[in-house]
This record gives C-alpha cells, structure tokens and sequence, in this order.
C-alpha cells in the first residue's frame, strides 16, 4: 500500500513539475485515445464467432435444400463473417458474378466497421509526441529567459524550465507508446477477421455454386 501511495506522488510531483496544462493535456489524449482502443477491441471482440461452424451449419441446411434456413441462421448470427454469408444467400438465384461482386462490395463495407474510429488514435499517436516537444521547446525558452533575466548561466536558474521540458516531452512520448500498443493490437485482430471473411467468402461461393448444380 505504501508502494502504491509512493507511486501515485512521483506521478502526481512530476505531473505537477511537467507544467498541469501540458501534461493535462496529455492526460485527456491518453484518456480518450484509450477509450476509442477499448470501444474497438469490444466491437472486435463481439464480431469473433465460430466461422468454420457457421460454414458447415449452412452448408448442411443448403445440402437438404432449406436456403431460408440458412439465410435466418446467417442472419441471426452476430459479426462480419455472417453478414457477408447472408449477403450472398439474399443473392443465391443470381449469377455468379453478382454474387461475387456483392461479396466483394458488403465485404470493403465490414472492414470499414471493423476500421471505425482508428483514425483517432493513429491522430493521438501523433499529437502526443508532438505537444510533448512543444512543451520542450517552450521549457527551453523559459530557461533562456531565466538566463536573461538574471544575467548569468546558473544550472539552478534554468533547472526548473529544462525540468519541464523533460518531462512533457516524456510524458508525450508514453502516451504515443501506451496508444500505439493497442492500435497494433487492434490491427492485427482486425487483420485476423479480414482474413475469415476472405475464406468464408471463397468457402460460401463454392457452396452456393455447388447447390445451384444440384
């Protein structure tokens, strides 16, 4: 418990000594940029189901020839593999090209859900380091007006504004670091999920293809 309170004061003292404004500032990107990353891995999260299954239940449903049992069953099964397959089983009695384009159309449309709100973090990424230099250069402009104040160069004159320029520059650079973890980690489930609807889309086609030989 003392550890943690000790912990808590370091990063309250150099919050403080980092300029409140800045590192505030810093503090909401941080704040609001890992609210957008945890909104995403939910979303990301709710849109993972059993593909393999999926495929293999409408396969057998269009197998015994029951293809409004297989739209209800894509239908009410949640995330984008199974928004895709109930896409291409509305178009079952269409060519195969229509299909094909409609896949391929519905498709770009679910990776632009999966990819919502990214631009946000990938703008925070780049804004934290970037206030964080800010703050350094204005820390730096600070310590050369403590020098021409006082006509001398006392490393305890300029120690305060070199201190703020440190630390906001630091603390930009966490928040990149922290935002940039999880934005990797998004795109990479994102990644995993495009590549299930690419697989189910050419799995579904075959299907539908083999049912309509029938």
């Amino acid at each position: 418990m003392e550890n943690e309170l000790g912990l808590f004061q370091i990063i309250k003292t150099k919050f403080i000594e980092g300029n409140p404004y800045f590192m505030g500032v810093l503090a909401l990107l941080l704040v609001i940029g890992l609210a957008f990353c945890v909104e995403r891995i939910i979303y990301i999260y709710l849109s993972r189901i059993n593909a393999k299954k999926l495929l293999a239940d409408i396969d057998a449903l269009l197998q015994q020839g029951d293809v409004e049992g297989a739209k209800r069953l894509a239908q009410n099964t949640r995330g984008p593999v199974a928004s895709l397959c109930y896409q291409a089983l509305m178009r079952i009695n269409e060519d195969g090209e229509t299909i094909d384009k409609a896949i391929t159309a519905y498709g770009s449309v679910q990776v632009g859900l999966l990819e919502k709100n990214l631009s946000w973090i990938t703008l925070f990424i780049a804004v934290a380091p970037g206030l964080g230099f800010l703050g350094t250069v204005m820390g730096m402009i600070e310590s050369f007006d403590e020098i021409q104040a006082f006509g001398d160069i006392n490393p305890s004159i300029v120690a305060g504004g070199m201190k703020f320029a440190l630390i906001t520059t630091v603390g930009g650079l966490i928040v990149a670091v922290i935002l940039q973890f999880f934005y990797n980690f998004i795109l990479t489930r994102i990644e995993k999920l495009t590549g299930e609807m690419e697989d189910s889309a050419i799995t579904l086609t075959d299907m539908i293809l083999q049912y309509k030989r029938r």
